[in-house]
């Protein structure tokens, strides 16, 4: 459990102090620090998971799910009034047919349909009312999302093929020196003029990544982005892997391949931000500038212009932190490198800064609410790599 794990503030304060005396300036706020980790760990626990592992399995209650003869879609939208799922399946109008139900008081929105009522390959959003006006979103949960190539509209696809992918390599175990990381964007990785693709990357990247020597290969930019100038970086979709490179299978085809080879596949990671679009991303979901962000200026990465995440929310911690299970659980993926850290722990973002002081760590200028969330975000990770050769299954049940 989280206690076990993170039990012993003062030991642990201690541990660290002997290593480097240079930090014995800082023991009370390094205490402090710990024992808050501690303590969110406990509040988020309180809720009703009885792990963070299941607290972190967000992904299996919220989204599109098909459940035996059924598909079971939920989504979190607190300020809502209404929602309705429209699509493919409603000829895109509001239909009462597909109105969501509110089912409890922290603002979940539930329908249960037919296996029939939904097909793979149909296209779909949701259509939220709330109090001062409506409009159409994309799932946060959704793990499918593509892009119509005359109107440029995206939208979140069914994904339900009739074989599911089936993996054939496991994670290898290594040891021994640091990584030798081989770092790639799969659009950009060829010498093409054009956007390069999982297949392509698998067939004609991962050989000579192998023949050179690399032990370990890091992918960037596979969450899915409106603006593919953006390198990937201004995410929209948390859940679903980029479609302008290929279909989920195909990455996973890729992952199960540089397995094969014996080598680690990490990913990078953006969770210091997000898109600032409406439509196409969480921004203004259920109507409120706040749902998933801070308000107000806080809110803005004032050189990025994209949102900055409230790390202090439960629903915020449960989003990101499943974010992490979901690509370790569906495309056994063996780590991340976090993209945009010192913006993330810090409340300037770092921009301009030279730390060149322990003071710089330790001060006031520390968003602890950033670093709380990746302390549990290291113990998520470390729970749940695929080295245990399974892909992970819950139900999970908000508390």
């Amino acid at each position: 459990t989280m206690t076990i794990y993170f039990a012993d503030v003062e030991r642990k304060t201690t541990r660290l102090i002997k290593a480097d005396p240079y930090l014995a300036p800082y023991r009370e706020t390094i205490r402090r620090r710990l024992k808050v980790i501690e303590e969110t760990a406990a509040r988020l626990l309180s809720g009703g998971a009885d792990s963070l592992s299941n607290l972190a399995a967000g992904h299996t209650y919220y989204g599109l799910h098909r459940r035996g003869d059924t598909w079971v879609f939920r989504e979190w939208a607190p300020n809502a009034v209404a929602v309705f799922l429209v699509g493919d399946m409603s000829a895109w109008q509001v239909d009462a047919a597909f109105a969501l139900e509110r089912i409890n008081t922290n603002g979940d929105w539930e329908i249960i349909l037919p296996a029939e009522r939904l097909q793979h390959g149909m296209h779909y959003r949701l259509h939220l009312q709330w109090p001062a006006g409506q409009g159409e979103r994309i799932p946060a949960y959704a793990r499918r999302v593509v892009q119509d190539p005359d109107t440029g509209i995206f939208s979140a696809q069914v994904w339900s093929p009739a074989k599911a992918y089936r993996w054939h390599h496991y994670p290898q175990r290594h040891s021994g020196p640091p990584l030798f990381i081989y770092e790639a964007h799969v659009g950009m990785a060829q010498d093409a003029e054009k956007v390069g693709t999982y297949r392509e990357f698998t067939d004609k990247v991962l050989p000579r990544i192998v023949a050179a020597g690399y032990d370990t290969l890091l992918l960037m930019a596979l969450p899915e982005h409106p603006y593919y100038a953006s390198f990937g970086y201004q995410v929209s979709n948390f859940f679903a892997a980029a479609s302008r490179f290929g279909t989920p299978d195909e990455l996973k085809e890729l992952v199960d391949t540089a397995h094969g080879h014996g080598l680690r596949v990490l990913m990078d990671l953006v969770h210091s931000h997000a898109v600032a679009n409406v439509v196409e991303g969480l921004s203004h979901f259920d109507g409120t500038p706040y749902q998933y962000f801070h308000d107000g200026a806080r809110g803005r990465h004032p050189a990025w212009d994209s949102r900055c995440f409230d790390y202090a929310k439960p629903a915020v911690l449960q989003f990101l932190l499943s974010n992490c299970r979901f690509w370790l659980d569906e495309y056994r993926f063996d780590g991340f490198r976090f993209d945009g850290v010192t913006s993330m722990l810090y409340l300037d973002h770092g921009l301009g800064k030279a730390f060149t002081r322990y003071d710089d760590y330790f001060g006031d200028n520390v968003d602890e609410d950033a670093l709380v969330y990746l302390a549990l975000d290291n113990h998520i990770i470390k729970s749940n790599t695929p080295r245990a050769h399974k892909i992970y299954e819950h139900n999970y049940h908000q508390g």
